[in-house]
């Protein structure tokens, strides 16, 4: 298919740190022995432990952009991407756009730095649980010059967001690609998968128990006119028939396979799930 043979030339072409829109003019060049070696290597790799090439490269493209990536952060895939680009028109308009962001769960820090990028003039915060993901984004903010713009923090979601008086940390908007996946479906999941930090995948409840905390807390952590908005993969149904109560407004988005719902600070304040 189109997707193994863009994978595949993808893989050749980083490798050897050749532009991945080499004119087809010079595909048939020879390679050195040397090259030879590091390719079939790289495929082998690919092919037989199923390692995803974005681990292989240490590289993965993010809203057209690259970024750093090791097997301390999941590989950048989000339609996050969708509402970053539109700028999360409606609920902000060019006139009134959020001027503090906080990203929870950041990983690898791509969307930290979409954000940055697309609200230039908003103050960025990204949190995340691992020490080792929190590296990752370090280095990724760092190559794109953003040091100044976002801030990281050690958090599990939103437990240390505090200022030096103890109060909560507040924003205008909110955004989260949590842990949503069932652990009982880790066995059913593609090999490549097993690649990613399980933390950064799998949480409890039929994955749900990282949400409903977040739930929970994030009133105290937005603004009054705030909102939250949180990527569940395919937990639609689910988190319908568990809290069936509660306001959540469901994201239309191109890429129906990723559930997103958003919901304002005024109905989280009377959340209990």
């Amino acid at each position: 298919t189109q997707h193994y043979w863009d994978e595949a030339a993808w893989l050749v072409l980083d490798s050897l740190h050749l532009p991945l829109d080499l004119d087809a003019a010079h595909w048939s060049a020879k390679l050195t022995p040397g090259e030879i070696t590091l390719v079939t290597g790289l495929i082998r790799r690919r092919c037989l432990e199923h390692i995803p090439t974005a681990y292989l490269l240490n590289r993965a493209w993010f809203m057209g952009q690259p970024y750093y990536v090791d097997e301390r952060v999941l590989i950048p895939r989000s339609p996050f991407a969708e509402l970053i680009a539109q700028h999360f028109e409606p609920w902000y308009g060019t006139d009134t756009p959020p001027t503090s962001i906080l990203d929870i769960g950041t990983g690898s820090g791509c969307l930290a730095i979409a954000l940055a990028q697309h609200f230039p003039e908003a103050e960025i915060g990204a949190c995340d649980i691992s020490m080792d993901a929190l590296s990752v984004a370090a280095r990724n903010v760092r190559d794109y010059q953003l040091e100044d713009r976002i801030e990281l923090y050690q958090s599990d979601l939103l437990d240390n967001l505090k200022d030096e008086t103890g109060a909560p940390l507040r924003f205008d908007l909110i955004i989260s690609n949590p842990p949503y996946v069932d652990p009982a479906e880790a066995e059913d999941m593609p090999q490549e998968y097993h690649h990613e930090p399980a933390m950064a995948l799998y949480a409890p409840n039929q994955g749900l128990a990282l949400i409903e905390r977040m739930l929970d807390t994030a009133s105290e952590h937005l603004s009054p006119d705030g909102y939250l908005f949180v990527e569940v993969g395919n937990g639609r149904r689910l988190i319908d028939q568990t809290w069936p109560q509660h306001r959540l407004s469901w994201i239309e988005m191109h890429n129906q396979e990723a559930a997103l719902f958003m919901i304002a600070h005024s109905d989280l304040a009377n959340w209990r799930g």
